[in-house]
C-alpha cells in the first residue's frame, strides 16, 4: 500500500460495538379512579426488549465522534400526561401513556382506561397495552402496560387493575427489572398493584396513587376514587456497554457515570439530560 494510504488508514476512526438499553419516561396519572400509567418504551440489546420484540442489534460506533443521548422525564401528575422519549444515536423509545378518567394514553406502553373507556396501546418492540375498567357503580381504572406484560383489567366494580410487569436486563452486570406499569386507581376494594420494574401502586378510595420509580421508566399509579390524586411517572435511563479499552466522555447537559472495567466491559449509566457522548 502506498505510504499515503497507510497514513489514511491509521488516521481513520476505528469502529467498536456498543450495546444499549434505551428506556423512556413512564406515564403520569390523574385522580378519581384513573387508569394506571404506561411504562416508558424499552429497547435493548441485552436481556429483553419491550413488547415481546426481538432483541435489538448493537451499534458500531467510531472513536472521537459525537452521539446524541436524551433521557426522557416521567409524565407529570394531574391528568393524561405521557412520559418523554429517550434516545441514543439512531435508537429512540416513546414515553409511556398517561392515565386519566377517560381513555388511556398511547405510548411505549399504553395506560389503563377509566371504567369501560378504551385502553392505551403500546408500541411494537417497546411495550404493551393497558387494561380497562369494569365499573358500573364504582370508579376504577385498568392497569398500565409494562415492557413484559399488558396491564390487567379490573376484576370488579371497586378495584383497580394491576400494572403489567417490566423486563429484566443484566446490561450493567447485575439483573435489574425496569419498565413496569402503574396500578389503576380503585374504589373500596383497593387500587391495583404496581407492575414489577418501578411501577406505582394505584390508590383506593380517597388515597393517592404512587409515583413511578426514577430511572426505571415505571408508570404511575392512578388516584383512588373520590379525592385520591394521581402521581408522576418514573424518569427513563440510557445505559451503554462497550469494550473496557474505551473511555466515554459525557457532554454538557448530561448526568452520567462510567463503571470500572468488569468482564471485558465498561458501562455508562446516563440518568438525566440531553447532550452528546463520545469515546476515546
Amino acid at each position: 500500500m502506498p505510504i499515503l494510504g497507510i497514513i489514511a488508514s491509521q488516521n481513520r476512526p476505528r469502529g467498536f460495538t456498543v450495546d444499549y438499553l434505551v428506556l423512556a419516561g413512564g406515564g403520569g396519572t390523574g385522580a378519581n379512579g384513573a387508569g394506571g400509567g404506561g411504562a416508558g418504551g424499552l429497547r435493548s440489546t441485552v436481556g429483553a426488549t419491550g413488547g415481546g420484540g426481538s432483541l435489538e442489534t448493537a451499534l458500531t460506533c467510531a472513536l472521537a465522534t459525537n452521539f446524541t443521548v436524551t433521557v426522557g422525564a416521567g409524565g407529570a401528575s394531574g391528568g393524561s400526561n405521557s412520559g418523554s422519549g429517550s434516545t441514543f444515536s439512531t435508537k429512540s423509545s416513546l414515553g409511556g401513556g398517561g392515565g386519566s378518567t377517560g381513555a388511556g394514553g398511547n405510548g411505549g406502553s399504553g395506560a389503563g382506561a377509566h371504567r369501560t373507556n378504551t385502553a392505551g396501546t403500546g408500541t411494537s418492540g417497546e411495550g404493551n397495552s393497558g387494561g380497562v375498567g369494569t365499573a358500573t357503580n364504582g370508579s376504577n381504572g385498568g392497569g398500565g402496560g409494562g415492557a413484559a406484560a399488558a396491564g390487567a383489567n379490573t376484576t370488579g366494580n371497586a378495584r383497580g387493575g394491576n400494572g403489567g410487569s417490566g423486563n429484566a436486563s443484566a446490561i450493567t452486570g447485575t439483573s435489574v427489572t425496569r419498565a413496569g406499569g402503574g396500578g389503576g386507581g380503585g374504589d373500596t376494594d383497593g387500587g391495583g398493584t404496581a407492575g414489577a420494574g418501578g411501577g406505582g401502586t394505584g390508590g383506593n378510595t380517597g388515597a393517592n396513587g404512587s409515583a413511578g420509580t426514577i430511572n426505571t421508566g415505571g408508570g404511575a399509579g392512578g388516584g383512588g376514587a373520590n379525592t385520591g390524586n394521581g402521581a408522576a411517572g418514573g424518569s427513563g435511563v440510557v445505559i451503554l456497554r462497550y469494550p473496557d479499552t474505551r473511555t466515554i466522555t459525557f457532554g454538557a447537559g448530561l448526568t452520567g457515570t462510567e463503571s470500572s472495567a468488569s468482564g471485558g466491559f465498561k458501562r455508562a449509566t446516563i440518568t438525566a439530560g440531553t447532550g452528546n457522548v463520545s469515546w476515546a
